[in-house]
């Protein structure tokens, strides 16, 4: 079986604030069978080069949204690449099938623990409510959203738990990109954390 295409999209507007991100980031970069794509770097100005980005887009299969959770939902620029990106009568709408039937996933790093994101938690509603608005933008284009994988209280990890982490990102996308997954059976968790990759 022909291994799929993983592109990862970076979006981290004080990446070299992050601790968490930095260690994670590194560990996927070393990766020669995914493409690390840092959005941040590539448009300081968000001028963001439409044609290009959907270019990356079509020559990839599997689509990893990687960004810190900011004010429950994703940074500025990662907003501003869907809205320009995803066009209509290219992602959706009339004629709009450029992304059918590639699998997408939120990888986030999160200030607060799963506890926090619950109902009765501080922050009232799961991670995967929040996350409802992605998973339908996904749908609209006919794509596969996949369960996110989050990585809870980032900034209090010790260097040893980032790298656990980053292994643990690196498996799982290395087995989705080799196929050697149930997509129906991975669909029935809420998160990439709770499944086991071989």
């Amino acid at each position: 079986m022909q291994q799929s295409k993983v592109l990862i999209l970076f979006f981290h507007p004080r990446f070299e604030n992050s601790k968490a991100n930095k260690v994670l980031a590194e560990t996927l970069l070393t990766e020669p069978d995914f493409t690390f794509s840092d959005l941040y770097e590539l448009y300081p100005d968000f001028n963001i080069d439409v044609k290009a980005e959907q270019a990356k887009l079509e020559s990839h299969d599997i689509i990893v949204w990687m960004h810190p959770f900011y004010w429950y939902s994703c940074p500025p620029l990662m907003k501003q690449w869907i809205d320009l990106v995803l066009a209509f009568r290219w992602a959706y709408g009339p004629g709009g099938e450029a992304l059918k039937g590639k699998k997408i996933l939120n990888l986030i790093t999160s200030g607060g623990g799963f506890d926090a994101y619950q109902h009765g938690g501080r922050n009232r509603f799961t991670y995967r409510e929040y996350l409802i608005p992605f998973e339908q933008t996904a749908t609209l284009c006919h794509m596969h959203y996949l369960p996110p994988f989050i990585v809870p209280g980032a900034p209090r990890l010790e260097q040893g738990e980032l790298l656990n982490y980053a292994d643990q990102i690196t498996n799982m996308l290395r087995t989705l990109s080799a196929g050697r997954i149930d997509i129906d059976e991975l669909q029935q968790h809420d998160y990439l954390n709770s499944y086991t990759f071989q």
